[in-house]
C-alpha cells in the first residue's frame, strides 16, 4: 500500500508557493507601511504628479501621513503647511523639516511645494493674534 503523504505534502507546498506569490505580486505596500529609504524615494517620485490647485485629501491619499503639518488662518483663508520627507540629511534616526519637502495649501487646494514654499506661509501674518 502505498504512502499518499508525500502527494499531500507537495501539494501543500504548491498551494503555499502559490499564495506567497499571489502575495508578493499583488501587495502594494501603502506609504506608511514603508521604511524611511523606500518612503523617500517614493515621495519624490510622487511630488512630481503633483498639480496646483489639487486637494488636500487626494495628496494625502497619494502621499500618505505627513511628516509635520502646520496651520494658520490668514484673513479669511486658511493656510496649511505638510512636510513629507524627500532628502536625507543625517543618520541620528530622526526626521527634521530640513530633510523635507513643504507642500502649501490655501483653503485646502495647493498653490506651493518646494525649498521656498515654507519661508512664503512664515512670511503670511495670521488672524486673530
Amino acid at each position: 500500500m502505498k504512502s499518499k503523504a508525500p502527494v499531500v505534502i507537495g501539494s501543500v507546498f504548491a498551494a503555499y508557493l502559490a499564495f506567497v506569490a499571489v502575495v508578493a505580486i499583488g501587495y502594494e505596500p501603502t506609504p506608511e507601511n514603508m521604511d524611511w529609504e523606500d518612503r523617500q524615494v517614493y515621495n519624490n517620485k510622487a511630488l512630481a504628479e503633483l498639480v496646483i490647485g489639487q486637494d488636500i485629501g487626494s495628496v494625502r491619499q497619494l502621499l500618505g501621513a505627513p511628516d509635520f503639518s502646520e496651520a494658520k488662518s490668514i484673513k479669511d483663508s486658511a493656510l496649511q503647511v505638510l512636510f513629507y520627507r524627500t532628502h536625507h540629511e543625517k543618520s541620528d534616526g530622526v526626521t527634521t523639516k530640513d530633510e523635507c519637502t513643504p507642500l502649501l495649501f490655501k483653503d485646502n487646494q495647493l498653490i506651493a511645494w518646494g525649498s521656498d514654499t515654507y519661508k512664503q506661509y512664515l512670511d503670511e501674518a495670521p488672524t486673530g493674534i
